[in-house]
Formats: C-alpha cells, structure tokens, sequence
C-alpha cells in the first residue's frame, strides 16, 4: 500500500515522499517582479516536502496579476530565481515554477497596460491594485496575432525557468486565469477556431501544453486544472466533456504530472484517475476541512500519485515532519497571507 511518507518518481526526479507543497500566491516579490532573499528564505524552509510547487509566476508583464507577484520574464528575475532553486538543491528538494498568465485577472494599473483574454467579457467583482479595490475592466478579445504572441511568452518563460534552474514547470490551466479563460464557455464567447465547441475552446490551452513540451521536453511540463471551479468567475456547463476531451488530447505527451483541485459539485480526482494514464496531484481545495486524512486516503487508494497542500505548507514548513510524527500543526494567518515582509510567511516556527 502507497503512503504519503515513501519516495516516487516524478519526470525524473526522485522525490522523498508523496507530499507537495502546492503553489500560493504571497505578494512578497519586488515591486518589479523580481524575488528576493525573502523568498530564498520561504522556499528553503519548505524543502522537506517532496515537491515544491512555487506561486503563480507571470510569463509576461501583461500576465501579471496581483502587485507583489514574481515574474520570469527578465533577466534580473530570473537571477532572483536561481537563488531560490540553488537553495532549495542544497537542500535536497525539488521544485517545479508555476506559470500564471492573469488574462483578464489583472488592470491597467497593476501593469499599466490592458488585459487580454479569450473575449472582451468583464468578470464581476473587484481586486486589489496596490492602493485600494477596483473594479476589473473590459479585457481586449486575443487577436490570433495575441494567441501566437502569448503562446511564444509562455515558451520564453518555461525555458527561463529551466535557466534559472527549475526541475520544470505547471502551467496554470485553473481558478479563472488566462488559459482557464479560454476553457469556459461564460469567458470565452470566440465565434472563431479558438471559440464555441469543446474541441475550440480547448485548442489554446493543447497548443501551450505541446509548446511547451517541445521546447523543454515532457519530463519538466506539467499543467494543474480545477473542473466545475467558480473562481474568478467562472462558469463551466459541459464540464465533463470538456475535461474529458482535454485530458485526452494531453495523454500521449507523456508530461510531469497533471495536478488536480477538487471542486466542490465533481470529483475531479476520481474523473482524472481514470482517464489520466501519467501521474496524477491531488488537491482536495479550499472547502476541505480534513487535509490529512484525506490526503492518506487519496494515496493509499491510488487516486492519486501526490498530493498537494496549501495552507498547511504555508503555517508548516516542516509539514512532512509533523504529520511523520504526530506532531501538532500550526495554524495560518489569514490576515498575513497576503501582507508584505516576514510576518506569517518566514516567521512560523518549525517542530524541535
């Protein structure tokens, strides 16, 4: 029988046990995008875990989301980077650089310029700019000029990724960003070949999976998705045939993994488990309450291959340590998560 605690195999990479720490935006990056000796300081204490999946990183200035997040886009973020992976080696971890293109997720006075998306359709609701809320704006509709562009940005990306020293990459394929966009049907109104029948609205998303792959080789690809998920927005009504389709046309790639997070309404580890033939994180998402037994059963089942954890790898860094041992957990900070400086993200203390 699996456990969470014994080693696996993961594109390559020989991992000390079954537990990923899974990628959380943290808005500690400079201001311009590059990360910093704070950042050196967080993932370095977090290496126990088998994998570290890092937050959500802009491929380009206008994938940027959130003020505080890291790019990988310039020559000076990816020197930050290799500070980060360069310590996390020395540490005998692994880690992989989640890229997050924001599409219509961003505003023009985070990146000062207008966001892009599938379709010019406005999400509802409002994000932080830096200084207060704002309402998101009207996204510009991707010319297929766009779609190659940021497919090629993509591409630049993961192979700065592997400069800067990353085992590989996961592509954010989900919570409401650019390549999700492109999946929904309520975000993604295209009447044209990247529009309108599953097979369309899946087109983009295959095309940067397979770019990807070429330019930096299946073992060090890897995408996470999130089926029937609302966040940011989203709306899906054929989620089933649309995750169905996608998960095929990605099968024969042979990529890393394919990283999955619950939805509340669809099991979407169960649904991948069977139609996925690669290695398979899990994430049991926000809604529940009881991670660690449910991470034990996934991979005792063989649902899943990992399994991933967010708040608890933030508030326990030696997470993998705690759960080995029995030992009490901490518990995160919601008001600090996403706060500048030290305080609730390299300050939690670790077990003697």
């Amino acid at each position: 029988m699996k456990t969470l605690f014994e080693k696996v195999n993961v594109g390559g990479n020989e991992l000390t046990n079954r537990m990923v720490m899974a990628p959380m935006t943290r808005n500690r990056a400079d201001e311009n995008g590059d990360p910093n000796g704070l950042m050196v300081e967080y993932y370095k204490q977090r290496t126990s875990f088998g994998l570290i999946i890092t937050e959500g990183t802009a491929p380009s200035h206008v994938g940027k989301a959130y003020p505080g997040i890291p790019g990988i886009y310039t020559d000076s973020q990816i020197a930050g980077w290799k500070k980060i992976t360069e310590a996390v080696h020395a540490s005998g971890g692994r880690i992989f650089m989640q890229l997050m293109h924001s599409g219509r997720i961003s505003h023009t006075k985070i990146t000062g310029l207008n966001p892009i998306s599938a379709s010019a359709v406005t999400p509802a609701g409002e994000l932080f700019t830096g200084s207060g809320m704002d309402p998101f704006e009207t996204p510009k509709e991707m010319s297929l000029q766009d779609i190659t562009d940021v497919k090629a940005s993509f591409v630049t990306a993961a192979k700065n990724a592997i400069a800067a020293g990353f085992d590989g990459v996961e592509l954010h394929g989900a919570n409401g960003y650019l390549l999700h966009q492109f999946l929904a049907p309520n975000s993604n109104i295209r009447t044209d070949e990247y529009g309108g029948s599953i097979g369309n609205r899946c087109k983009f998303v295959i095309e940067v999976v397979s770019a990807v792959v070429e330019a930096i080789g299946a073992d060090k690809t890897a995408i996470r998705i999130s089926p029937n998920g609302t966040f940011n927005d989203m709306a899906e009504t054929d989620t089933e045939e649309m995750y169905s389709y996608l998960i095929n046309a990605i099968n024969n790639l042979g990529i890393a993994f394919l990283h999955v997070s619950n939805q509340p309404g669809f099991d979407s580890i169960t649904f991948a488990r069977k139609l996925f033939n690669g290695c398979i994180i899990a994430n049991s998402g926000y809604a529940d309450k009881t991670k660690v037994e449910t991470a034990k059963r996934i991979i005792e089942s063989g649902e899943a291959d990992l399994f991933s954890f967010g708040r608890l790898a933030l508030a326990n860094p030696d997470l993998p340590k705690r759960l080995a041992q029995g030992l009490e957990l901490n518990t995160g900070d919601s008001k600090t998560f996403y706060s500048r400086g030290p305080i609730g993200y390299t300050d939690y203390p670790v077990a003697p």
